[in-house]
């Protein structure tokens, strides 16, 4: 039988999984960062079950692939304004 704690975890981890699926590919740093936050979360309940935790994590890499994206396009644009 499930604990409250795992299946709180659970719960928030397919939720975290769903809104992930609905999300359009365009969206902003802090979407992006506020989303990565809420599945580190998720991942460190560690209530999940494996294959949920294993779509979590892909989340989470491609979460962080968007927040490195807006990274260093700013950075590029910081160093072009310092260029210019």
């Amino acid at each position: 039988m499930a604990t409250k704690r795992e299946s709180s975890a659970s719960a928030e981890a397919k939720a975290v999984s769903a809104d992930a699926n609905d999300q359009a590919p365009e969206m902003s740093y802090e979407q992006a960062r506020a989303e990565l936050a809420d599945v580190v979360m998720a991942l460190e309940s560690g209530g999940a079950p494996l294959a949920e935790s294993v779509d979590l994590w892909r989340r989470g890499e491609k979460l962080a692939d968007i927040c490195q994206q807006w990274l260093d396009g700013a950075k590029a644009a910081l160093e072009q304004t310092a260029g210019a």
